[in-house]
């Protein structure tokens, strides 16, 4: 059973979510209205998964986003938002987001991202690959950097990058799962990152791998 915190200023949204997270076997552990209280109850609480509304009082979700996946690192931060523009997604896959959801989406799609985010064996949704690739290819081009990853950290990054899971890169690369998450470490360190989301979209920026279109 995955722990999560709803933060989200509706509270009929905030119900209706909820509702349908415990339908499905999930417990909600917290209630948000505000940025502030997101945080606060990460911090006291340790969810497995906060799902992130953008737009809220005192402070806004990319601004909380960024503050749990620092003080809570075990956290994972999903988005569900009515934005759906680049700069937004891009701002909140910065701030350490590691799925980005619209509220126009089925709530399926919430349930398979927050059990994926939980789960932290994932590659990319189609839907969180698509934003990312329009939040790459909205910057300025920029040369890739030699010798950033080495070719057994790019075929692992790509891996993630076209959907599959560290489990399935491991089979495919005749590793073990464990010397997978070691490399994803050393990327993480190289990249100067701590999300694998980031991680992917600034290799992209990088020119290191790229994203199906």
């Amino acid at each position: 059973m995955i722990s999560i915190v709803l933060a989200d200023d509706h509270q009929i949204l905030r119900e209706s979510v909820r509702k349908n997270f415990e339908s499905a076997g999930e417990r909600v552990v917290g209630e948000a209205s505000n940025g502030e209280d997101a945080v606060r109850l990460a911090e006291n609480l340790h969810p497995d998964v906060v799902v992130m509304d953008i737009s809220m009082p005192l402070l806004d979700g990319v601004t909380a986003t960024r503050r749990i996946t620092e003080s809570v690192p075990g956290t994972k931060v999903v988005v569900l938002t009515m934005h759906d523009d680049i700069e937004k997604t891009r701002q909140a896959l910065e701030a350490g987001a590691v799925g980005y959801l619209s509220k126009g989406c089925s709530f399926a799609d919430v349930l398979e991202t927050v059990r994926a985010a939980a789960a932290g064996d994932t590659g990319l949704s189609p839907a969180l690959a698509s934003s990312m690739l329009s939040v790459a290819q909205a910057q300025l081009p920029r040369e890739a950097e030699e010798d950033v990853l080495s070719p057994r950290q790019v075929e692992i990054l790509q891996g993630i990058a076209d959907g599959l899971s560290t489990k399935q890169v491991a089979r495919e690369l005749g590793i073990t799962q464990k010397t997978v998450h070691n490399h994803l470490n050393a990327i993480y360190r190289r990249l100067d990152t701590q999300s694998l989301t980031h991680a992917v979209l600034s290799a992209v920026r990088l020119g290191i791998i790229d994203l199906k279109d």
